[in-house]
């Protein structure tokens, strides 16, 4: 296996900070970058962002692509282009305030897509570090959630 090109620090401290702009709208800052946080209309929201729950699964997707190219690139292929779908079952019981859960999402479906000429055995690899290495889906797991990968390799055009 490659070693990645890249030398971190093993552990490093991230920083972030919300402000409540409204009582469903929250400004959140990281490094120089500056986004928000918002409920639906449905929920009380007035819509101008992901809801707290959207950004844990938005998360879980740009982890799975960000780690899934470096997978790739440590081991001598290329992924010539990624979609990842997702399905989560949600128990709202937590957030309407109705009973503590512990579980909120009993399972996620990832369906990731993916364009590349990687032979089997590193198609293999990548199904198989994926679960390993991706941050995210490894809090997620931690809590209580199945994670399902169902991958689909296309071999680009000619």
């Amino acid at each position: 296996m490659v070693q990645p090109k890249i030398k971190l620090k093993p552990v490093v401290t991230r920083r972030m900070r919300g402000v409540a702009e409204s009582p469903t709208v929250t400004a959140l800052y990281a490094r120089d970058i500056m986004d928000v946080s918002d409920e639906p209309v449905e929920r009380g929201g007035t819509n101008e962002g992901f809801a707290p729950i959207e950004y844990v699964l938005g998360g879980l997707i740009a982890c799975t692509n960000v780690i899934s190219h470096k997978i790739a690139d440590v081991n001598g292929f290329t992924i010539d282009a990624m979609e990842i779908g997702l399905e989560a079952k949600f128990n709202t019981m937590g957030v309407t305030l109705q009973e503590q859960i512990k579980v909120p999402f009993p399972e996620i479906k990832l369906k990731i897509d993916v364009t590349t000429v990687a032979n089997e055995e590193q198609q293999e690899v990548l199904r198989r570090d994926l679960p390993k290495f991706c941050a995210v889906a490894n809090i997620i797991r931690q809590s209580g959630t199945n994670i399902i990968e169902e991958w689909t390799f296309n071999r680009p055009s000619a």
